[in-house]
């Protein structure tokens, strides 16, 4: 029995999942069923009680930190984990019950903690540890904090929902649009993947997100949406970039693989971390609370 040979202008399913999941680079039914879980685990801990979300990011923060402390390890640069992991819990349960000079102390503490727990260690390398444990108690539970901040006001949820919406659209515009029309590289040596076309994806989704989700989640106006917006797509563009930065210099592709499809907690922590505190600002000034 004769077997034709494969049609030239037809691949076969398999090259043809193999060459869109390249272009997509990662396996995209997996990587959405896994944000939706995401989401929804995020989303019915803001609706159920505040604190329920504290324990959710507590939790988040302290496998992001864990991340990050393996991917130091890979370059012998070892995180002092035991007190960043503690103060990253620290620092958001202050954040939350206290307010920012809180947020402020609880991170000068961890600091302080890092530090000591080091130099007790030995003092070999104990520069390059401590800049390190430092740089990952900032990076993480510091910026987290702010979202923690959020949290705490009266429409706390609907604040911090607003925050990730607008974030996740911006990260999901630029996505789409960069696997579909992506042809002009933004940063080929930090991000190959990232495109000037992604870009312009970014933007229309976080203008939007913005608009819509301060107007009818906070009563606030239109503009003060595409504020937030605006600050979203720049904060979480850069944020983006700085954690392809430090995983390529790290020599790593994924900060780790807890997420099927998406790579580790901190490779979906990458532009939320930065656009917390940018967010919390500028509802605080242009969505006050109302009393």
């Amino acid at each position: 029995m004769d077997i034709l040979p494969p049609s030239p202008t037809l691949p076969p399913p398999s090259r043809r999942a193999a060459r869109t999941r390249g272009r997509a680079g990662r396996n995209l039914p997996v990587a959405v069923g896994v944000g939706v879980g995401l989401g929804g685990l995020v989303l019915a801990s803001l609706l159920v009680r505040k604190e329920a979300f504290v324990a959710v990011a507590a939790v988040a923060i302290v496998l992001a930190v864990w991340e990050l402390g393996q991917a130091f390890a890979a370059r012998r640069i070892t995180v002092p984990l035991v007190p960043v992991l503690v103060g990253s819990v620290g620092i958001l349960v202050s954040a939350y019950a206290a307010g920012e000079e809180a947020l402020l102390v609880a991170f000068g503490l961890t600091v302080l903690a890092v530090v000591v727990w080091r130099v007790l260690e030995g003092v070999d390398g104990a520069v390059r540890d401590v800049a390190a444990g430092i740089f990952s108690t900032a990076y993480v539970p510091f910026l987290a904090g702010f979202a923690m901040l959020m949290l705490a006001a009266d429409d706390g949820p609907a604040r911090v929902i607003v925050f990730v919406l607008v974030t996740v659209a911006s990260d999901i515009g630029g996505y789409a649009v960069g696997v579909l029309l992506g042809r002009h590289p933004m940063a080929p040596s930090v991000s190959p993947k990232k495109s000037w076309e992604g870009l312009a994806g970014s933007a229309v989704a976080a203008l939007l997100a913005g608009a819509l989700g301060v107007v009818l989640l906070l009563g606030g106006t239109w503009w003060a949406g595409v504020v937030v917006g605006a600050a979203v797509l720049v904060t979480a563009t850069l944020g983006d970039l700085a954690e392809s930065l430090l995983k390529r210099d790290l020599g790593i592709k994924d900060m780790g693989s807890l997420l099927p499809g998406h790579g580790g907690v901190m490779d979906r922590l990458d532009s939320l971390l930065p656009t917390a505190p940018v967010v919390y600002l500028l509802l605080a000034a242009l969505v006050p609370v109302v009393p």
